[in-house]
């Protein structure tokens, strides 16, 4: 059988990194993978982010967004029957930090499904300098998307040298804990549980062992549906402005409180020099790479976006004519 893992977590917690490492150890070894991008949205930037592991070893795919939530689990299962004849040794779903754990586990155990695929890794990754206090939105899918974890995997440690691994993982543990608390989940999140490296930190031998963190079967209270929480990603496309432009623009709304409160701002625009600049920033810190392929788009997440003052900053700016917000 083929096994199946998923990586979990909120919006800008650092999935997309881990998998990124995750999938070269794998294909390191041989083995034949494919990645599964299950977005409610209708934009995908990180499947663009991962586009440096498509080859023999690897392929991409994705469940298209933009569509009611019925139509979003057939399109998620026709995907997975696909994969499933393949006779692949793994497939990794990462899905977008809005999700519904029912989902994953009710498919797999649907014909044909349960004969093609078994639960691998749930790993779950979480900033270890995360706020205190999330909205509550927020707060129920940090807690939702930990319950079911084989391990949980800290992210951005190294952006927080005051703090040692022990002091990191005892604070985000204490977090998910009142968090998990409040849906009446009966679970606990244990030092154990917690990966004991930051997710910079990873070697193979570390890669190897996620690869058998395994899960837990969790109950909870269900206070939220992935459609509800929506309203918290916004996408802004058709985007161009000098380069020099951009870590202005980025800093400007994450500090302006009109915009709302802004966790992450990812995506990618076009260089003046005819390139792609990749954006996967939060307001702690902005962070932009060089790619070779990208589409002109910024999603904005957070709680209380107001678009009109994010397209404020951004038409300031920017010069493509086609410009659109969503």
């Amino acid at each position: 059988m083929t096994r199946i893992d998923l990586i979990t977590g909120i919006l800008g917690s650092g999935k997309t990194t881990f998998l990124l490492g995750y999938a070269r150890h794998l294909t390191a070894q041989g083995k034949k993978i494919a990645i599964l991008e299950n977005d409610f949205g209708a934009v995908n930037v990180d499947m663009l982010m991962l586009q440096e592991l498509q080859g023999e070893n690897c392929q991409l795919e994705m469940v298209s967004g933009g569509c009611d939530p019925d139509c979003h689990k057939r399109r998620f299962k026709t995907q997975l029957i696909a994969l499933g004849m393949q006779h692949l040794d793994r497939v990794i779903i990462e899905p977008s930090g809005i999700f519904d754990m029912d989902e994953f586990f009710d498919i797999l155990h649907e014909s044909p499904l349960d004969k093609w695929f078994e639960t691998g890794s749930i790993i779950t990754i979480a900033d270890a300098g995360m706020e205190e206090e999330l909205s509550d939105q927020m707060e129920y899918l940090l807690a939702s998307e930990a319950a079911c974890c084989g391990k949980l995997l800290l992210s951005k440690t190294e952006q927080h040298g005051d703090m040692t691994h022990e002091e990191a993982a005892e604070r985000t543990a204490a977090h998910i804990n009142r968090a998990l608390a409040d849906i009446k989940c009966d679970r606990t999140i244990k030092p154990s549980d917690i990966y004991p490296k930051g997710l910079t930190e990873l070697t193979d031998a570390d890669y190897t062992a996620l690869e058998n963190a395994g899960y837990r079967g969790s109950a909870y209270i269900k206070k939220y549906l992935p459609e509800d929480i929506q309203s918290t990603v916004h996408y802004f496309m058709n985007i161009r402005m000098e380069d020099a432009h951009i870590p202005e623009l980025l800093s400007g709304i994450f500090n302006d409180s009109r915009c709302g409160k802004i966790y992450r701002i990812k995506g990618s625009l076009p260089t003046s020099g005819g390139g792609w600049i990749k954006i996967n920033s939060t307001p702690s810190k902005l962070e932009t790479d060089l790619m070779e392929k990208g589409q002109s788009v910024l999603i904005v997440i957070g709680d209380g976006i107001d678009k009109s003052a994010v397209d404020a900053h951004i038409s300031a700016v920017n010069t493509d004519p086609e410009y659109v917000s969503i």
